[in-house]
C-alpha cells in the first residue's frame, strides 16, 4: 500500500470537491504530521480521521530535518515544512498544491503530487467517473481553490 504525506490545502480542495470518500477508498494511506493536523485541520476537518486520514508524530530525526528545511527554505509555511520533513523522513511522496513547498520538495528529491494528479489517478483507477471530476473541479473553483485552471480544463477536455 502506498503512503503519501499531504499538506492541508489538498485535503481541503478534495473536501470542497466532495471527493473525500473516493479518495480514502484508494489503496493509499494519506498521512499528515500531528502538528499540522492540530493547527490546520483539527478544528474544522477532524472528520478526516473517521474517513481514514492518518496522523503521525514527528520523530526527533524528522523534527531535526524540519529545522534544517526551515532554515534553508523561507517561503513554505512552518506547517508545510513539517509535511515535507515527514515525507522526506518516510521516503514517500508529498501531496501539495503550494508552489513554494513543491519547489523545496523537488530540491530535496521528494516526489510531489497535487490535487489534479490525485483526481486524474482516481479517474484512471475508475474510482470516480469524469462527471464527478468535472463537478468536483467546479466546486473547488467556486470555493476559491487556487489550481492551475488551464491544466484542469485540458484534463476535462480529454
Amino acid at each position: 500500500m502506498q503512503i503519501i504525506v499531504s499538506d492541508a490545502n489538498v485535503l481541503i480542495d478534495i473536501e470542497h470537491g466532495i471527493l473525500l470518500s473516493p479518495m480514502f477508498s484508494m489503496e493509499t494511506v494519506f498521512l499528515v504530521p500531528d502538528v499540522l493536523f492540530d493547527k490546520e485541520l483539527k478544528e474544522r476537518h477532524s472528520h478526516l480521521l473517521d474517513l481514514g486520514l492518518k496522523v503521525k508524530t514527528l520523530s526527533k530525526e524528522a523534527v531535526d530535518i524540519a529545522k534544517e528545511f526551515a532554515a534553508k527554505y523561507r517561503r513554505p509555511s512552518r506547517m508545510d515544512i513539517f509535511a515535507l520533513s515527514l515525507a522526506f523522513h518516510e521516503k514517500c511522496p508529498l501531496l501539495t498544491g503550494d508552489k513554494n513547498l513543491r519547489n523545496a520538495a523537488c530540491q530535496e528529491g521528494v516526489a510531489v503530487y497535487g490535487t489534479i494528479w490525485l483526481i486524474k489517478d482516481m479517474l484512471e483507477k475508475k474510482i470516480i467517473q469524469p462527471s464527478a471530476a468535472h463537478s468536483a473541479f467546479e466546486k473547488m473553483k467556486n470555493a476559491g481553490s487556487r489550481l492551475p485552471w488551464e491544466e484542469v480544463d485540458k484534463l476535462l477536455q480529454r
